[in-house]
Parts: structure tokens; sequence; C-alpha cells
């Protein structure tokens, strides 16, 4: 099976990271202390789909969450980056949901497990297009917001994330080699909720620069 590819750069997708609790509004909303280093995950390749995707919320959970995100696309593979270099390791800037099965993972955290079930069903991680980095992109002034049916459930900059996008690579590229493909989503900010049957999300990158469109089953 050949991996799916990233819309707008056509490259295929490697790796999904992804990153905790990077706003302390959403931190604060779940009850989670604030971390001190970025909080890692992964989600399996079978998690990302594409605008215009209708989302089957799985049998397994009764209380799925919308986790809009700031989501970026690596071009050029780079161990242990600088700060000031991280510009020309990022192919393109989207948007993305991590879509989470909370019920599934209040449980995996109460019994210190992995959140890879709650993260990783099919089509779980959907994306934008993706959008090469302007001249005088600035990082720190990201705009990000996701509609639910009309209306505005989550609206958040990257100059609120405790680990700025900066930061991020840096940090990651210390653990692990950054490969072309690989995805990093940043975080989400505040306002998650539940979604339903029918429902209709939209998510926008600085007022529609770029979009992601998904329809629940």
């Amino acid at each position: 099976m050949e991996k799916p590819l990233i819309p707008g750069l056509e490259i295929p997708v490697r790796n999904i990271y992804c990153i905790g609790r990077n706003y302390a509004s959403h931190a604060k909303e779940l009850g989670n202390r604030v971390p001190k280093i970025p909080l890692v995950f992964l989600k399996p390749l079978g998690t990302i789909s594409y605008d215009g995707a209708t989302i089957e919320l799985p049998k397994q959970s009764s209380d799925v969450h919308f986790e809009a995100e700031i989501v970026l696309a690596i071009n050029k593979s780079g161990k242990n980056i600088s700060p000031a270099s991280v510009e020309e390791h990022i192919g393109g800037v989207g948007v993305g949901i991590d879509f989470t099965a909370r019920d599934i993972q209040s449980i995996s955290k109460k019994q210190g497990q992995p959140w890879t079930i709650a993260k990783g069903f099919d089509n779980f991680a959907p994306i934008s297009s993706f959008t090469q980095l302007k001249q005088d992109q600035d990082l720190s002034d990201i705009d990000i917001k996701l509609f639910q049916n009309g209306f505005v459930k989550q609206h958040g900059n990257s100059s609120e994330m405790i680990f700025p996008i900066p930061n991020l690579i840096t940090f990651l590229s210390q653990l692990f080699t950054l490969q072309p493909g690989d995805l990093i989503f940043t975080g989400t900010p505040e306002g998650v909720g539940k979604v339903s049957s029918g429902d209709k999300l939209e998510v926008l990158l600085n007022n529609g620069e770029q979009s992601l469109n998904v329809t629940i089953a």
C-alpha cells in the first residue's frame, strides 16, 4: 500500500509527531498540569485523511473530541537543528485535526498507558493542503480557528504556545533525525469538544490561507 501524500508538497507522509498540552489554557481545561518539556506522541499513518473527508466514529468510543492544530511539514532532513535554522527544514504549514477518543484516553491516563488507541483510529488526523513559508513569515503569529456547524469553538495563535515552533523542531531533532515527509502537529488551543454524527467541522489557518473541512458520519 502506498503511503499517503502531503497535499501541496506531494511527498509521502513519513512520521506523524504530535505535541500534547502546548497551550496552557487547553492543559487547564482538561485538568492537566502544564508540561515543563514537550509532551510527544505519535499517530499511525492510517490516521491521515484529507479535506472533504467523512470521519467514521469508532464503535469503541462514545466521546470523540476535535482538536484543531497548526501542522508543520518537514522537507529537509536534520539532526540537532538550531532554532535559527528551523525555517530551512519546514516545507509548508497547514492545519489538521487530532481527533481523540477522550473516554479511551482517560482510561489510558489512569492506567499509565500510552494514548495510541485513543489517537490512532482510521482517519483521525485529517490535514489541509500545505503552503510554503513566506519570506517574512512570523512563526510566532499563526492564527487558527475551528468551527463546529458554523460556530467558532476554538481560536488560538502560535504566540500562545508554551513551546514555540522553533523550540519544538529543535527539541524533536535532538531526539530523532527529522526527515522529509515528517508532520508535526503542534498542539491544540482551548475549546476542544465532542463531535456527533452529522457535524461539519471547518478549520482555518490565518483566516483562510488554508482550510480543512470534514464531516462526521
